[in-house]
C-alpha cells in the first residue's frame, strides 16, 4: 500500500487578487502540485479553500520528513521555476503568503493505517505560540488530554501536532475532519471544557489573528 503520510509537512496559505484567481488555480492544479509530487519524499498533496477564517487558499504537502524541503531534488525545482511559476506563484502575486515547514511532535509515531490514509475532506488548523514558562506543561496537556478528547468527536478523523521548522508561529495543530461542519457541533464545543485543566491551558495559547481556521478540500491528484 502506498505511503501517503510521514512526519513532515509543508503548508502554504495564500490570498490572490480576484483578477488572478482563475489562472492561479489552473497553475496550481495543472502544473505546481504534480511538479512538487515528483520530488522524492513528497508523499501526497491537496488544495483546500477556507470556509471559516483564512487565508482563502491552502496547499498541504505530506512529507516523509521535514528535511525533504532541503533535498537536492526539491532545491533544484525551487531554484528553477517554470515561466508559469514565475508569473503565478503565491510568493509573487499573493496579497497574503505564509509558507511553513513542520515536523510532527504528536503522535510520536504513525500507524500503518494513518500512513496509508488519504488527504482529509476538511481540516481545522490552529497556529499558535505559547509562553516558555508553561510550555512543557502545556505540551503535555495538549498531547495527553486535549487532542485525544477531540478525537472522540463524531466526524473527527484524527489530530496531529507540529513544531515549525521554517516559518512561524512555533506550533500548529492539524485536525483532519470528515466535513467542514465536524468542528462546529455541540459535541466539539463541549470538549473545550471537558477537563479541569482546559480553561487554564487554553488561556496560554497565543493564536495567530486568523487562527483557528477551517478549510475544505478542492483539489487532489
Amino acid at each position: 500500500m502506498a505511503k501517503l503520510k510521514g512526519t513532515g509537512m509543508l503548508a502554504v496559505w495564500s490570498e490572490v487578487a480576484s483578477e488572478h484567481e482563475e489562472e492561479f488555480n489552473e497553475w496550481y492544479n495543472q502544473e505546481h502540485i504534480s511538479e512538487r509530487l515528483s520530488v522524492p519524499g513528497v508523499l501526497s498533496a491537496a488544495r483546500y479553500e477556507a470556509v471559516k477564517s483564512g487565508p482563502k487558499h491552502l496547499a498541504v504537502y505530506e512529507l516523509e520528513h521535514s528535511s525533504v524541503m532541503k533535498s537536492p531534488e526539491y532545491v533544484e525545482l525551487k531554484n528553477n521555476p517554470t515561466d508559469w511559476s514565475k508569473r503565478m506563484s503565491p510568493d509573487v502575486i499573493g496579497t497574503k503568503y505564509i509558507r511553513n515547514v513542520y515536523q510532527m511532535i504528536f503522535p510520536t509515531e504513525l500507524t500503518e493505517e494513518v500512513v496509508s490514509s488519504p488527504m482529509a475532506p476538511a481540516l481545522q488548523i490552529g497556529r499558535m505560540n505559547i509562553p516558555s514558562n508553561t510550555e512543557d506543561e502545556w505540551n503535555n496537556w495538549y498531547n495527553k488530554i486535549y487532542v485525544p478528547n477531540y478525537e472522540t468527536v463524531d466526524g473527527v478523523i484524527r489530530g496531529r501536532r507540529y513544531q515549525t521548522v521554517e516559518g512561524s508561529p512555533k506550533y500548529m495543530t492539524f485536525y483532519e475532519l470528515d466535513s467542514a461542519n465536524a468542528s462546529q457541533t455541540e459535541e466539539w464545543q463541549k470538549q473545550q471544557t471537558a477537563h479541569p485543566d482546559n480553561e487554564r491551558m487554553r488561556q496560554e495559547m497565543q493564536h495567530e489573528s486568523d487562527s483557528p481556521g477551517i478549510w475544505a478540500k478542492t483539489f487532489e491528484l
